[in-house]
């Protein structure tokens, strides 16, 4: 009966005050935040994203790029060694390298409906484990990071990673934060199923929640 009861209760997160103090929850669409989770498109997804990441410049040198050379180092018959035409040969010691990594672009890209899919059980995994909670709207008139910091500490998010979600960031937001170490500040609409999965707490406004319920319906 009570595990029903947790599952029933699953798609509502805890909303704290900037004293953190919990006030009320707030609730995400039970229909789509229910606690289910593709493994499968998670591990599409993730792969995905850090292939995007990498850089790609990693080059060796071919026998054609290495200097020198240019002159047949001995004749080709009559000296019972084997023929070469140079000693920039592969096999040959300060030769080219056959076969070597070459600069390259290893983007790609998957359908929007499977991104959305994958960040959404991404978002379900942490429902799951009870690492999404919410924070009452406030703006924020200086940008003063140990303010900014507190709030944090009064929910009991000292050191782990934390992945705050808001719906627009302005210059007081991003300067208050940026300093804040373990803390990364993402834009709702662009945040991914690697950014909830690379962080251990989800932090997200109301606004977020409402954002979250209206899109992922569409």
């Amino acid at each position: 009966m009570s595990k029903t009861k947790a599952d029933s209760e699953l798609n509502q997160i805890p909303l704290f005050d900037s004293h953190g103090k919990k006030i009320d929850t707030v609730e995400l669409d039970k229909n789509i935040f229910n606690g289910n989770i593709n493994k499968v498109l998670l591990y599409q997804s993730v792969t995905m994203y850090r292939a995007n990441q990498r850089r790609g410049t990693a080059a060796t040198k071919t026998r054609g790029d290495v200097r020198g050379g240019g002159k047949k180092p001995w004749r080709q018959k009559g000296t019972g060694r084997a023929r070469f035409g140079s000693t920039r040969n592969p096999v040959w010691r300060s030769g080219g390298i056959a076969f070597g990594p070459h600069p390259r672009d290893f983007r790609y890209s998957m359908p929007k409906k499977m991104k959305r899919s994958a960040f959404i059980s991404s978002l379900n995994a942490k429902l799951k484990s009870r690492k999404i909670l919410a924070l009452e709207e406030e703006s924020i008139d200086k940008p003063k990071t140990r303010d900014f910091a507190k709030r944090f500490k009064r929910i009991n998010i000292k050191k782990e990673r934390v992945l705050l979600l808001a719906e627009k960031i302005d210059k007081n937001l991003y300067l208050a934060s940026r300093n804040i170490k373990n803390l990364t500040l993402k834009k709702i609409n662009e945040a991914t199923a690697l950014d909830v999965l690379s962080n251990e707490h989800i932090v997200m406004t109301k606004k977020v929640a409402e954002y979250l319920n209206k899109k992922v319906t569409q």
